[in-house]
């Protein structure tokens, strides 16, 4: 198995715990092991955008202290 193979195959396992952590087992019918990597990449952006609390603009609030 070359380098670059493995490299792909152990983020698509690092992000298989990662959903799996947050109980998605499934994606469209699909179990996460049958997705792409690009798939699985999508899927972990779309989780933390839901999950992150600086994911929108106004969630940031600056202060101007003079």
């Amino acid at each position: 198995m070359g380098k670059l193979h493995q490299a792909v195959e152990n983020r698509r396992n690092e992000l298989i715990n990662k959903l799996i952590a947050f109980d998605i087992y499934k994606k469209e019918g699909k179990h996460l092991f049958e997705l792409t990597l690009s798939e699985l990449e999508a899927e972990y952006k779309a989780l933390q955008s839901n999950f992150h609390p600086h994911c929108e603009v106004e969630s940031i609030h600056w202060i101007n202290k003079n």
